[in-house]
């Protein structure tokens, strides 16, 4: 997706050849027109596939989910974190390890929230490792529903979390922006 892709190029920043920091405009202030293309962008891209539901993982995830959310007409279902005084005990749980925070953490999702009827795409900002994203799929395999689709913003190509993912399942990533590499404070795109 050129429009992200610039944006990355004029307003990211590269931290030791391994992190592009973008919450200017993604996961911290958030640019919502940008948002807004994003979202008919998965649309097109996930055209062909039958969605009830829009699943991603607190905090950064909710954002680009909901506005995704709007051209799916479907509801979101965010996996939380924390546990919190309102979470039942009947939930579906995975966990999930978090390279930028170093640690291992449990993800949730009320089982009221997600069924075998389900048709489920799983949306988040990134895609590197794909920890992430196979807690997910954890969560929709225990509800027995089905895994539709996965659309990630900014995929980190060369740490092979796409791979991962892959070599486990058979699914439809879709990532609107693929770094290849970033060397000597450079972003270079996938072709």
């Amino acid at each position: 997706m050129k429009l992200l892709k610039d944006r990355i190029l004029k307003d990211g920043k590269v931290i030791d050849n391994r992190i592009i920091k973008v919450d200017n405009f993604l996961n911290h202030q958030l640019d919502v027109e940008l948002f807004n293309e994003m979202g008919k962008e998965f649309k097109n891209r996930f055209a062909n596939k039958k969605i009830t539901k829009i699943l991603t993982i607190e905090t950064s995830g909710i954002a680009i989910a909901c506005i995704t959310a709007q051209y799916f007409n479907v509801p979101v279902v965010f996996a939380k974190k924390q546990v919190a005084s309102n979470l039942t005990t009947d939930v579906y749980e995975s966990e999930v390890y978090s390279f930028t925070k170093g640690k291992l953490s449990k993800i949730r999702v009320d089982m009221n929230y997600l069924n075998p009827q389900d048709k489920v795409l799983i949306i988040d900002d990134f895609l590197a490792h794909g920890n992430a994203v196979l807690g997910l799929i954890d969560i929709v395999n225990q509800a027995g529903a089905e895994v539709s689709g996965v659309g990630i913003v900014i995929e980190k190509g060369f740490q092979k979390g796409r791979e991962v993912i892959l070599s486990r399942m058979s699914v439809q990533i879709e990532s609107l922006a693929i770094i290849e590499n970033l060397e000597n404070g450079q972003v270079v795109f996938a072709q």
